[in-house]
């Protein structure tokens, strides 16, 4: 049974449970609503709420857990088949996965019937497979094979199984709340405490998606460093992944990308700081209404251009504008790539993520502030300087620590505009590369996914939400400090 059909079947229960729990509701006062706890409507929002609530948490609990179920059998059945040599189980999985999905989407649409599918060898299905463009790691064997059959067919049983069981939660659900629609049940009070229980759900999401994100992260960079030695990681100066299969032959250090990384960001935030926050300036205390209605939705559009549209302006125009203008002539370089491009690039990206947020803060500022200014005697710059730009300063750090954090997780213009050298150098018109282009360039591809060459990526993924992590920090004592001369 497709999820779909369980979600489409969930909303007409819903529905119905609403409709009767509030005519019972009604009916149990004998039609006169005014004896009702509360408002008929609370009532079939009771209904409404006992029914999908638990039904939907039912079946987001069992997509989480199928997954894994699934896998776990599967690995106990290839444990007792022979595997080809030079393979994995990882990958071996992978390949039962994808066999299974092709069968899935794909059997009735070939040439092979119900009849005859199952007499097919691995090598007819594995050149079906590959007509209907589904790609496998190492060739179609017999044991992947029965596997994926079972797979798909266990697969198919537990979907049947929990659209059953996830629509029989519902019901029981929409009975027991229809029960109890009487005029003497509180359903207000339910309701409220249910979208309060509600609102929480959804307010511990964002906490839990970021334990889920540090805790995968750190499991397989755990394995990454029971495999490479953290030393190297860290203090080595040569980035070079070998995929030759040779066990020790890859240079994995990440300061020539640590180096690339903070020298990109701290050329766009020389760029975007002062233009966004001058800007911010203008548009909030300069400005008239007529250009501030004009301007700041022209500075707020480069936030909506996509990053490609950006790495290729850099490719394209900027890089061979700063080597033919700047980087030749002064013998610094002849590559188009480099580190200015990308910054000078980034930067402009920046801007509005630093002008926006500033200019709303600075509007914040209370406007009796500038008038106790102004009444003593002070100018208007010098009110901006010291009264207003104070005032506002835990929005702008904050304006600049967004600006900090989306160029540190930049990748496109760094791919398009600085090239993929990983290397320790000053000259700013040099190519270097980043730590996210690392990361994708080491996710990608056809290597073993726990061979230390890919699960580096998770090393550096880590150590970037670590120096995030620090310039939270940074900014927090940067708002405690300057913050007590106004409370």
């Amino acid at each position: 049974m497709q999820v779909s059909f369980v979600l489409l079947f969930l909303a007409a229960i819903g529905t119905l449970a609403f409709v009767f729990a509030r005519h019972r509701a009604i009916a149990s006062v004998d039609g006169d609503a005014r004896r009702l706890h509360s408002l008929p409507t609370y009532y079939g929002l009771n209904g409404l709420i006992v029914s999908l609530v638990p039904a939907l948490a039912l079946l987001i609990g069992w997509m989480l857990l199928q997954p894994l179920f699934l896998e776990r059998a599967i690995r106990g059945d290839l444990s007792r088949a022979a595997l080809p040599e030079g393979t994995t189980m990882s990958l071996v999985v992978s390949d039962v996965r994808r066999v299974a999905d092709g069968l899935e989407s794909g059997l009735l649409a070939q040439e092979f019937t119900a009849s005859d599918f199952a007499e097919a060898t691995p090598a007819e299905v594995g050149a079906m497979l590959m007509q209907g463009g589904t790609a496998l790691g190492a060739p179609l064997t017999q044991p992947v094979l029965d596997a994926a059959k079972d797979y798909r067919a266990t697969s198919r049983t537990l979907r049947w199984i929990m659209g059953i069981a996830v629509l029989a939660v519902a019901v029981i659900g929409a009975a027991i709340a229809i029960h109890r629609s009487e005029g003497t049940f509180r359903a207000r009070n339910v309701v409220e405490k249910g979208v309060l229980a509600l609102l929480m759900a959804s307010a511990s999401i964002a906490i839990l998606t970021t334990l889920g994100i540090v805790m995968s992260m750190l499991f397989e960079t755990a394995n990454f460093f029971s495999q490479y030695p953290f030393t190297r990681f860290f203090f080595n100066a040569t980035w070079q992944p070998s995929f030759s299969g040779r066990g020790g032959a890859s240079e994995l250090g990440i300061l020539p990308l640590l180096w690339g990384t903070l020298y990109i960001s701290f050329i766009a935030l020389i760029v975007a700081v002062p233009i966004g926050l001058f800007s911010a300036i203008y548009l909030s205390e300069y400005a008239g209404r007529a250009f501030r209605s004009v301007a700041k939705p022209a500075i707020e559009i480069l936030a909506g251009i996509p990053t490609i549209v950006y790495g290729l302006f850099a490719l394209i125009t900027v890089g061979p504008l700063l080597r033919d203008a700047i980087a030749s002539p002064l013998g610094l370089g002849n590559s188009a790539s480099s580190v200015m491009t990308a910054g000078l690039v980034m930067g402009i990206m920046l801007i509005p993520f630093v002008s926006s947020l500033s200019d709303d803060i600075i509007n914040a500022v209370p406007q009796a502030m500038r008038d106790g200014s102004l009444g003593l005697g002070a100018t208007k710059s010098e009110t901006i300087r010291q009264v207003i730009v104070p005032a506002a300063l835990p929005g702008i750090v904050g304006a600049i620590l967004l600006a900090a954090s989306r160029a540190i997780g930049e990748t496109m213009i760094v791919v398009l505009g600085a090239g993929a050298a990983a290397r320790l150098d000053l000259n700013p018109f040099e190519a270097m590369t980043t730590v996210t282009v690392k990361i994708v360039s080491q996710l990608t591809g056809d290597t073993d996914f726990n061979s230390p060459e890919t699960l580096v990526a998770f090393a550096l993924g880590l150590t970037l939400f670590v120096i995030t992590l620090g310039l939270n920090v940074l900014a927090l004592f940067i708002v405690r400090k300057y913050r007590e001369q106004y409370e």
